[in-house]
């Protein structure tokens, strides 16, 4: 199994899913980053993930990452929850975001906003004023989650 399939087992335990895993270098310090989300819809957007899930995933993906760590060098692991408003970048976050709020640019510069009602291949269905859009995933130069307060 991979590292990637391993950690997402272990977030899967706590009945959550992987969004992203990274690499990413802040103030001269090397972070690997997971994101997690809740699968669960609660009232109309996706269920909110607790700090002390997090924390939880830390303990146990850490001693993980010492048997296999996803850098050479020091490192410091960061879990934490994608967020309620996140970049969309591949086509699996747009599966993990099917009945969220999406918003896209796309084509030559036009925009749209409307709800993620789903994805088939690699086409993404947004419902926006009474009509669905069907977009293809490559067609797509920027695209994020948002919420309407």
């Amino acid at each position: 199994m991979s590292l990637q399939s391993d950690i997402e087992s272990i977030i899967e335990s706590v009945g959550l899913e992987l969004y992203d895993a990274s690499v990413v270098s802040e103030n001269d310090e090397t972070i690997y980053r997971i994101s997690v989300i809740s699968p669960e819809i609660e009232d109309g957007k996706k269920k909110g993930v607790s700090l002390d899930t997090c924390v939880e995933l830390t303990h146990l993906i850490s001693p993980l990452l010492d048997v296999t760590p996803p850098v050479s060098g020091e490192y410091r692991l960061e879990v934490g929850t994608a967020g309620i408003e996140r970049k969309l970048t591949t086509l699996q976050h747009f599966k993990k975001s099917v009945g969220e709020n999406v918003a896209l640019v796309y084509g030559n510069k036009e925009k749209l906003r409307g709800l993620l009602e789903k994805v088939e291949g690699s086409q993404i269905f947004v419902k926006s004023d009474d009509d669905v859009v069907a977009i293809d995933f490559n067609d797509i130069s920027k695209a994020k989650t948002y919420f309407e307060w």
